[in-house]
């Protein structure tokens, strides 16, 4: 049976993380203050009793992220340019989406819980691209970029980055494709669509399952990366990349993390 719209949103999402709000309330408004977003958009649709709740979820589910990834609030944020939005925005058949003309990171009302992550890496590829890659392009993606073979701006964090994509788009110490972009191509065969195998979609779920796999669970943030329809497909990453992503990213994020604890003394 399909769950009731209100079901959606009041249901209980399991996480195990830090307790950020000491069991009070809080609001978009001090989402918008900590992390320093530019903005945050709430549907008119949206009751205030919706709006407590959502705030709280995506308050903690932020704030795990944070932890996860070990950096401060304002790389959340991506340099306070990314906007939030709320039951609004949204687009047909879409639980999330990330709009990159905006900048903006839109969760519809009751569908939008697991799908944090994955949109939160979308604006990330995003925001990185022109920081990453030689003649970005404002509305370029990384992932896409690289793939075609741009050139990498000379920085050791930087090469920190390319080792991520590397890891989700080749196999280990190979020119081959990876088994995940293999099968996100056949998965696309199979439904007759370009979607799974878009480079942004295909790193947005590796960043998901990575997120998944770290010791603090929030399922606001991300969950259907091991048992879900679409994991069966093998559109995620195996057990092994997996895990070889996962060490690429934390290396990643943690050299970013502390370089800009650096920078702020």
């Amino acid at each position: 049976m399909e769950p009731s719209v209100k079901g959606r949103l009041h249901k209980a999402y399991y996480r195990n993380g830090a307790e950020h709000r000491s069991g009070a309330d809080v609001s978009f408004v001090d989402i918008m203050r900590l992390f320093k977003f530019q903005s945050i958009h709430i549907g008119k649709w949206v009751s205030k009793q919706e709006q407590q709740i959502a705030a709280n979820l995506m308050f903690d589910a932020l704030c795990d992220l944070m932890d996860i990834l070990k950096v401060p609030e304002h790389v959340i944020s991506l340099n306070s340019t990314l906007s939030l939005a709320f039951g609004v925005g949204g687009q047909k058949h879409a639980s999330a989406h990330y709009n990159s003309a905006k900048k903006q990171l839109a969760l519809a009302k009751n569908a939008g819980g697991g799908a944090l992550a994955h949109e939160w890496f979308h604006a990330f590829d995003h925001f990185i691209a022109s920081r990453f890659l030689k003649h970005a392009k404002p509305q370029d993606f990384a992932s896409e970029l690289w793939l075609n073979n741009s050139n990498v701006i000379e920085h050791p964090i930087n090469h920190s980055l390319k080792s991520c994509y590397q890891h989700i788009f080749l196999k280990p110490n190979s020119d081959e494709l990876s088994d995940l972009f293999v099968k996100s191509v056949a998965a696309d065969k199979a439904i007759k669509a370009y979607y799974y195998s878009r480079p942004q979609e295909v790193c947005a779920r590796a960043f998901e399952a990575f997120v998944q796999d770290q010791p603090s669970k929030n399922a606001f943030l991300v969950q259907g990366t091991k048992q879900s329809a679409e994991a069966k497909l093998g559109i995620y990453p195996d057990e092994q990349q997996r895990r070889l992503i996962s060490e690429c990213f934390l290396r990643y994020f943690s050299y970013l993390g502390e370089a800009l604890e650096r920078r702020a003394k």
